[in-house]
Order: C-alpha cells, then structure tokens, then sequence
C-alpha cells in the first residue's frame, strides 16, 4: 500500500510540477516580483522622472523667502518628499523665468506679492499641471508665510510672536499597560496578514481548483476505472490530498523566494521616487524592526511559528479532502464548480474577519470563530499576532481542526469510494447519504 501510494503521490506530483506551464508561470512569477519591486526603475527605464528634482522658483517682492523655504522644507519632511523639491530664490523678471521653464516639467516658479487688503498674494506658473502634492506644499508654505507677516504687522513683541507661532505642546498618557505595544503588534498582524494569510488564501483556492479538475478529469477519460482496478479508493484519495497539498506548499514556498530574490534585486539596483533609496530603505526597515522587536512579538511570532505551520498544512488537507470529496461527486468540471461555491463562500468569510480582527479589538465573535474548522487557519494566528488569544487557544484551535480533518477523512473516504465510479448525476445525493452509513 505505502509503495502504491508513494508512486501516485509521486505521479500526480510531477505531473503538476514537470510541466512547461509550471516552469513558464514560475519565471514570469519571478519577474513581476522583480518588476513590482523595482516599479520606480522600469517606469524610469521608459521615461519616467522619479529620480528627477523639481525646482521651485521663487520670486521675493515681499523679502519673505527664508520663511517660505523654512517652511516648505518642513511640510515636505513631514510628507517624506524633501528630496524631490529644490527651492531657490531669483531675481529673474517673470518673463524670463516664463521663457527659462517652457516645454519643461520640473520647474515651477512662485511669485510672492503685497496685497494691501489680504497681506500678500502669490502666482504659480508652470508648463503643465504642478499635481496635487505639490501644490498643497506650496499652499501650506504660502499660508504659513501669511500669517507670519500678519502677526509681525500686528506690533506684537518677539516674544509675544513666538510664543503665538509656537505648535502645541501635546503630551499622551496611555492607561493601558500594552498600549505602548499596541502600535509593533498592529504591525505584524498586517505583516501576518501580508506575508502568510494572502497567499494561503490563494492558494487554496489553488488547491480546491487543482484537485477537482485533476479527478474530473480521470472520471471523463475513464482512466479512473483502471486506477481503481489496481489500487484502492482510499489510496488513491490519500495520493491527490498529499499530492495538491505538497503543491501547494512548494509553490508558497518559491512565492517567499521570489520575494527575497525581488528583495536582493532591490537593495542592488537601488532606486527613488516610489521606492526610495535603497540605503533609506534600509534604514527605515532597521528602525521598523527595532520598534517591533521592542514590543516582544518577535519572541511571541517564534513561539507560536510551529503550531502555526501545523495548522496551516492541516488546513491544507482539509480542503484537500473536501474538494476530493466534492470533486467525486461530480460528472464535470462544470459540476465541480458549482458545488465548490460553498468552500469559496468559508473562505471569504474568514478572510474578511481576519481583516476586521485588526480592527474590533477583543470581538467575542471573532474569538469564537478562531475555534471554527476552515476558518481557524485565517483567523487565529492574526489573533494570537494581537494578543487577543494566547498560544493555548490557537494550539487549541490546531487541535480542533487536527479532529476535524480526520473526521471529514473517515467519513469522505465513504462518499469518495461510491463517487469515483458513478458517472450519473441521478439520485447523486441519495447515494452521497447512503454511503454515509456504510462502512
């Protein structure tokens, strides 16, 4: 029996992996991992300006221009675009700088004005549309310089100015003892989310797809009839769960690869604009890193990595036997797809609540659904990430769904074994029931 399955699993295996498609989906794989990471490098490849500064011209009529670039400098620190701006003051007549800026994007010219009624006001030119962020940075510097010289007209003292143009003190006090921590776990339940949930939402949708076609398409070429003949049903069933389960598992596994692989490609090519200089960004992640690891995750993630990774595969197998269960059933693989629709639908649900976990700290209903095979692989370890159950409840959870795989085994084993060989869609839920009570 263990050699027979062996070879099944083996066969199935290879003839998922051994193929041209396989090969050809994984490279293309490979590549958009790099092209998305390097985004900001192909976009300049083809005429893009990321790396390209854009040059603010101001004309002064009103001998405001530190105050302005002051200001400018600190908005666009706060919004993290200070290195796409250079600020400079001319003395140019605004025909010259009309002439000195056309046909180009990347200079803009600000004149600042008295105004007897308003202080001051201003004109921006430039040769096309400034966008958004800029002319919001410009407009803040523009309103921050206004009220400058409104309160320096006023006849208030130094002192008096600056303590009216001084921000808010503002202190926080945190009653929660983890409060302080609550910002590093947020985090990594996205990271969770992010790193592990997402693909393993795909890929079991991957997996239910893989096994009904592969069993559909056993049952409509008739080549089930002469596996059946030399194996038993139960080994056959047991060779498409470890088969699509190891595929699955491969495949999330190169999936992690390509992203290190993208990751490495990143920090060698460097870049800006959309994805900053790699050396920021490598400051940025050491600083991430740091704040996470002060609020203890890192030890909670490694705690619970191995009853995560048990409950992952269990989860696995269990789809896995619910679609060859359901895959049995059907005639077609139009059949099949019409009765996975279930399956999708306890997907989608889980998902969304692991989503909202982040969101309705302390639910008892999403608590409660973390116990609930199918979904407990979606819901507990973002939980546990939260600190909204402790390690006990997801091993319990991994417990629970342990039982529950080997109950829907034992009892789809039945189903499967009239399945495989039934090629009428008649009377199809009356001989599932049946085989129910069969032994």
């Amino acid at each position: 029996m263990k050699n027979k399955l062996k070879f099944l699993t083996k066969q199935s295996l290879d003839k998922k992996i051994k193929t041209k498609w396989f090969k050809g989906v994984n490279i293309l794989l490979l590549v958009l991992f790099i092209l998305i990471m390097n985004v900001d490098r192909v976009i300049s490849f083809f005429g893009g300006d990321f790396e390209d500064q854009i040059t603010v011209y101001v004309k002064d009529d009103l001998d405001v221009y530190d105050s302005f670039a002051a200001s400018f400098q600190q908005t666009s620190e706060m919004l993290g675009e200070s290195k796409n701006f250079n600020v400079e003051e001319t003395t140019k007549s605004m025909e010259e700088l009309e002439n000195e800026i056309k046909d180009k994007d990347d200079k803009i010219v600000v004149h600042i004005m008295t105004d007897s009624e308003n202080y001051m006001k201003a004109t921006i030119m430039s040769y096309e549309s400034t966008g958004t962020i800029t002319t919001q940075l410009i407009s803040s510097s523009l309103n921050t310089v206004k009220s400058m010289v409104a309160i320096a007209e006023s006849g208030l003292t130094e002192s008096e100015i600056n303590a009216l143009t001084a921000p808010v003190n503002v202190e926080t006090i945190l009653t929660s003892e983890d409060a302080e921590n609550q910002e590093g776990k947020d985090l990594v339940a996205a990271g969770v989310m992010l790193v592990f949930i997402l693909p393993c939402f795909f890929l079991i949708l991957m997996l239910v797809q893989m096994i009904g076609a592969e069993v559909n398409d056993e049952k409509s070429t008739r080549s089930m009839e002469i596996i059946i003949s030399n194996v038993s049903p139960k080994v056959h069933f047991l060779s498409k769960i470890f088969a699509s389960t190891l595929f699955v598992v491969i495949q999330g596994a190169l999936l992690l690869l390509y992203g290190g692989i993208a990751l490495i490609v990143r920090n060698i090519l460097g870049g800006t604009g959309i994805a900053v200089a790699s050396g920021e960004v490598t400051s940025e992640l050491a600083d991430l890193l740091t704040m996470v690891k002060e609020t203890g995750v890192f030890s909670l993630l490694l705690e619970g990595l191995p009853i995560i990774a048990v409950l992952f595969v269990l989860s696995f197998l269990a789809y896995a036997i619910v679609a060859g269960v359901l895959a049995s059933m059907t005639t077609s693989i139009e059949d099949f797809q019409q009765l996975q629709t279930p399956i999708m639908l306890i997907i989608m649900v889980g998902y969304y609540l692991a989503i909202m976990a982040v969101q309705f700290d302390g639910s008892l209903f999403i608590q409660i659904a973390s116990y609930i095979p199918m979904l407990s692989f979606l819901l507990s370890p973002v939980l546990y990430m939260l600190g909204q159950i402790s390690i006990w409840g997801m091993l319990l959870s991994t417990l629970i769904m342990g039982l529950f795989t080997w109950l829907i085994f034992r009892y789809g084993l039945r189903i499967y074994k009239v399945g495989i060989l039934n090629y009428s869609s008649s009377k199809l839920w009356r001989k599932m029931f049946k085989s129910l009570k069969q032994k």
